[in-house]
């Protein structure tokens, strides 16, 4: 039986970087499977990775016929995935009513309904030892004004990591939520979104996050987090909920 890794939102950013460094740490697999819509970047992506198999899956996981192809492949093919990592996200910022319905529909499309299905197709691909990393948000936290939409569609995927990881704990596979602060990639020119100055003092790279989240994975930690994201946790532990929300939307209305 071969051993895979499977990265969705792997023509870019994160989940491009996570593909480089899977690649570099896990010799012994088989085969990366790369998911993502643009072929032209998979390509360049593979290109990246000499020597090493590379299954390139140009899809939207947005449509139903996109899944069931990768639900058809996994079935013909039973391989036992090692790593799932799910990258793939889209965000828009703004208040609510400024914004298109339709891309907020995209938003929890990809940040949610992806997620859930790829991560369900491949379930009965893990074996003992298998991981599972979702890119989450430090947005997860808390409540966003300017941010509403995509804020909810993290704190989604939070709680729905926390509740798999605990069903999946005696099959021997962790699930690691990765809820970096901004990240220096492509997500806030492609959405539109302008970088606060407070957000531009805690841009990380993504080499650093996808090193952390791996180790952290590895290490069987249900999250990961960088330094910034660990003190905006504890923050919203202990402030009221409204005094945080006041001061969000001064600083980002």
């Amino acid at each position: 039986m071969k051993c895979i890794a499977v990265i969705t939102g792997a023509s870019s950013g994160i989940g491009r970087e996570f593909a480089r460094q899977i690649a570099a740490a896990y010799p012994s697999l088989s085969e990366i499977w790369v998911l993502a819509r643009r072929l032209t970047a998979l390509r360049e992506l593979e290109a990246e990775l000499p020597g090493k198999k590379v299954r390139i899956l140009p899809l939207d996981l947005t449509e139903d016929t996109a899944l069931e192809t990768l639900e058809a492949l996994l079935k013909k093919e039973r391989p036992c995935i090692r790593i799932l990592v799910n990258s793939a996200g889209c965000g828009k910022s703004g208040p609510v009513e400024s914004q298109d319905w339709k891309d907020a529909s995209r938003m929890l499309d990809v940040n949610c309904r992806a997620l859930t299905a790829v991560t369900m197709l491949c379930l009965p691909y893990l074996k003992k030892g298998s991981r599972i990393i979702q890119i989450d948000s430090g947005s997860a936290f808390l409540p966003q004004p300017g941010f509403a939409v995509y804020a909810a569609s993290k704190a989604y995927v939070l709680s729905f990591d926390q509740a798999l990881g605990a069903e999946l704990k005696d099959r021997g596979i962790t699930v690691t939520s990765v809820c970096p602060g901004p990240v220096d990639t492509e997500f806030f020119q492609t959405g539109g979104i302008a970088l606060s100055p407070l957000k531009k003092i805690f841009l990380a790279k993504p080499q650093k996050v996808v090193k952390k989240a791996l180790f952290d994975a590895e290490e069987g930690k249900d999250l990961s987090l960088g330094r910034s994201m660990k003190l905006l946790r504890l923050l919203g532990s202990v402030l009221p909920q409204k005094l945080i929300l006041e001061v969000m939307r001064k600083l980002f209305l």
